[in-house]
């Protein structure tokens, strides 16, 4: 099995809606004055890239990503004449060296096969001064919608522990990001948990976004028989509390982290 990314829409419907909130939070945390330019890392389906065009006023946005379907989706969502969005490595990114003021990634840096590779482009992209910086979800405990979902599915089938995020990505924590952080030889060094609600209308709208294939677990689901996923279904609707009203309250928490380029 592998990841999937190529359906925005899909994508959007899973936890696009809540990594929306938590980009919004990060750009204010960050404070970057206005007129920068910034450089989206992994910019996806454009929600870390919009909330730099609401809460930043930058001068610039360039966010690069090496999934056409997610870039296809962002360019319907951002018109903004600022933005360029190119496909593109982490690994090799496609921008002069020293050009950004503030390199910035969401959700994305634990995906990157060599994430230090990836911290040195960042920092070799960032002008003296800058800011390099970025935020993953916590698969350990804080993104509850996903950790409730592995702890269900490690409950039917132990083989499921392999593909639990929070087994594969140890980087989703505040030590290692700092470290990886520190190692790429930043300055002032900085991690924060960035915490969000996360509201289901019902136990349906929780279960129905793991059917769009977009994602480790979605991908998971996918590779499940009918009678495996029906098992999954009725387990977790056993395991998450409703309101009177039916719905489901959620918590989904990011770690942020941040640092600048020695001047």
């Amino acid at each position: 099995m592998h990841d999937v990314w190529a359906v925005g829409d899909a994508y959007e419907i899973y936890v696009g809606r809540w990594s929306r909130l938590v980009a919004s939070d990060f750009v204010r945390w960050l404070g970057v004055p206005a007129g920068r330019r910034w450089l989206d890392v992994g910019c996806g389906t454009g929600a870390l890239t919009e909330s730099i065009l609401a809460g930043a006023d930058p001068a610039r946005v360039t966010g690069v990503d090496p999934s056409d379907g997610f870039l296809a989706e962002a360019r319907k969502r951002v018109g903004d004449p600022r933005v360029e969005l190119r496909a593109g490595d982490a690994q090799r990114l496609p921008v002069p060296d020293g050009s950004q003021d503030a390199v910035v990634s969401g959700l994305a840096i634990n995906f990157v096969p060599d994430p230090g590779a990836a911290l040195a482009e960042f920092v070799r992209s960032a002008a003296p001064g800058g800011v390099v910086a970025g935020y993953v979800w916590d698969y350990g405990g804080g993104m509850a919608m996903i950790r409730q979902f592995w702890d269900a599915a490690k409950l039917l089938n132990p083989a499921a522990a392999e593909l639990d995020e929070a087994r594969r990505f140890p980087l989703c924590r505040p030590e290692p990001l700092r470290a990886l952080w520190t190692a790429a030889g930043l300055d002032d060094v900085a991690v924060e948990p960035i915490d969000v609600p996360s509201r289901f209308g019902s136990f349906d709208d929780y279960w129905t976004p793991f059917l769009g294939g977009q994602g480790p677990a979605p991908t998971y689901v996918a590779s499940l028989t009918d009678r495996q996923r029906r098992s999954l279904r009725e387990l977790l609707a056993t395991r998450l509390a409703e309101e009177p009203d039916g719905s489901i309250a959620l918590t989904a928490r990011a770690w942020a982290v941040r640092g600048t380029v020695s001047p």
